[in-house]
């Protein structure tokens, strides 16, 4: 639900960031020495501006974003953004900050690897199937792949998240693309370590055999026609966590709106992706796959193993008692 202390939050957090950004970026930029004269007049809105605009779309349940901008931050939010130029000049405006929010992302976001890593992919189409050869913001671009719901005609996310429902990484691919391909887990692989948790579309001894020489073991679920092996009871309990990334993917395209068919150029689309990444990870409902702290847990456990003794002890006193009557009868 969206809130007027929402839109402040995001707003300092991104705002935040981006102070640091511009301060490191300052004495690293290369000098104009060709002496051309260029213009330094301020912006009607800032990059935070932009950056918060793009990511609050992601929190409420708007489904179209020109909708949203029109009559939502230039209508409801027009005393948080008294300086919103108009739509057009927006859409212009959105690819000025993407290697803010994709440093945003990586620096500030993303989660970190704990050891338990889950990986998984979902179909993003953009346009109807019937369609596919009609398209032309996509043309040479997207391409057609199947998943688990049928055939698509758009792209791949690949994603891999921790136990605590945070994202790490991300590689974004054509629909055709394998999930065992070793170039997708090029990039994926680089923050990962520990034992890395997939579904049976990932079981590959090359791929196994790839992620193993990093440091990561592979652990799959185990198709019909395999042979059965002993698994560890750890990692069967932890297969059965996959709905922490299967919740994810969902929160991605019913709540944060990454899947519809209304781009109009690459680079929107591009921008659409990776805000509603971001605002995932500023969301305060993720999934988790231990939803105690350790202190609750041992709390609990220590109350069981109290409740546990106290029965037993009742028990064996029952059983004592049963047969001290028994005596007494047969004497």
């Amino acid at each position: 639900m969206t809130t007027d202390y929402k839109v402040t939050e995001l707003f300092c957090i991104i705002d935040e960031f981006c102070k640091h950004f511009e301060a490191e970026n300052a004495g690293n930029l290369l000098e104009d020495n060709s002496g051309v004269k260029r213009r330094r007049r301020a912006a009607s809105l800032s990059d935070s501006e932009i950056m918060t605009i793009l990511l609050y779309f992601h929190f409420g349940t708007f489904r179209n974003f020109k909708h949203y901008y029109l009559f939502f931050i230039k209508g409801t939010m027009k005393s948080y953004f008294p300086k919103a130029v108009s739509y057009n000049r927006f859409v212009e405006l959105e690819s000025r900050v993407f290697f803010q929010l994709m440093f945003f992302l990586n620096l500030g976001a993303f989660g970190r690897c704990t050891g338990i890593t889950f990986v998984d992919s979902t179909m993003i189409p953009v346009c109807h199937n019937l369609r596919r050869y009609a398209n032309k913001v996509f043309k040479g671009i997207a391409t057609d792949g199947k998943g688990t719901m049928g055939w698509c005609h758009g792209f791949k996310l690949h994603l891999a998240c921790n136990d605590r429902g945070e994202i790490i990484a991300f590689v974004l691919t054509g629909a055709n693309v394998s999930d065992k391909d070793p170039n997708v887990f090029k990039v994926l692989a680089k923050r990962l370590y520990g034992k890395l948790f997939a579904d049976k579309g990932y079981i590959s001894q090359k791929l196994f055999d790839f992620l193993f020489e990093d440091g990561i073991q592979l652990v799959t679920e185990l198709r019909v026609n395999m042979k059965n092996k002993l698994m560890p009871f750890y990692d069967r309990m932890m297969l059965r966590k996959r709905y922490i990334i299967e919740t994810i993917n969902d929160m991605l395209k019913n709540t944060a709106q990454i899947v519809h068919s209304r781009h109009r150029s690459v680079s929107n689309f591009i921008m659409n992706l990776i805000s509603a990444l971001g605002a995932y990870c500023l969301f305060d409902n993720k999934p988790k796959a231990l939803q105690r702290s350790l202190g609750d847990f041992l709390t609990r456990y220590s109350g069981h193993v109290k409740e546990f003794a106290i029965f037993q002890h009742e028990q064996i006193q029952r059983y004592q008692y049963c047969r001290l009557i028994l005596r007494i009868q047969y004497l």
